[in-house]
């Protein structure tokens, strides 16, 4: 049985080292009926990081058979943001093919792949980079980093 949403926010502001404040809400995976799968339920968007080629081949297929798929296609009829972080490489024709479809259809992809302009110093500068530009696809600057700013 998955944790509980109560363990799994615990988890994740732990991670995050943000213990109170704000908003988190979490859901099980299966809860297709969370307010989150609802089109009348606002949202700035959605990113999906990291994006298996499973999840992208189910959401270019219009399937939505968890919530997350659900939550995703929900951001795409929408109109909304949505922001897919793919974790494989390399990719196959299918893959291509799939995001292909995704990105016709409204979705944004954002590869896991760093810059190296911004002279990353450790792992987590890396991480940084890919987190950083799949929030400013949603207009969000929430991850402090050395932008590209020209010569």
């Amino acid at each position: 049985m998955p944790p509980e949403p109560e363990l799994q926010a615990e988890f994740w502001r732990e991670q995050a080292g943000v213990l109170t404040g704000g908003k988190l809400r979490c859901h099980r995976w299966g809860d297709v009926g969370a307010n989150i799968a609802s089109g009348s339920f606002r949202t700035q968007g959605m990113i999906v990081l990291p994006c298996s080629m499973s999840t992208a081949a189910k959401l270019a297929a219009g399937m939505s058979s968890d919530l997350l798929e659900r939550a995703a296609d929900v951001q795409l009829k929408e109109g909304r943001p949505l922001v897919l972080v793919p974790r494989e490489t390399p990719f196959s024709l299918i893959h291509l093919r799939n995001l292909t479809v995704l990105a016709e259809a409204g979705a944004r992809i954002v590869p896991a792949i760093p810059a190296w302009y911004h002279q990353p110093q450790t792992i987590e500068d890396l991480v940084d980079f890919v987190v950083a530009r799949a929030f400013d696809q949603l207009g969000i600057d929430c991850v402090p980093l050395k932008r590209w700013e020209g010569h």
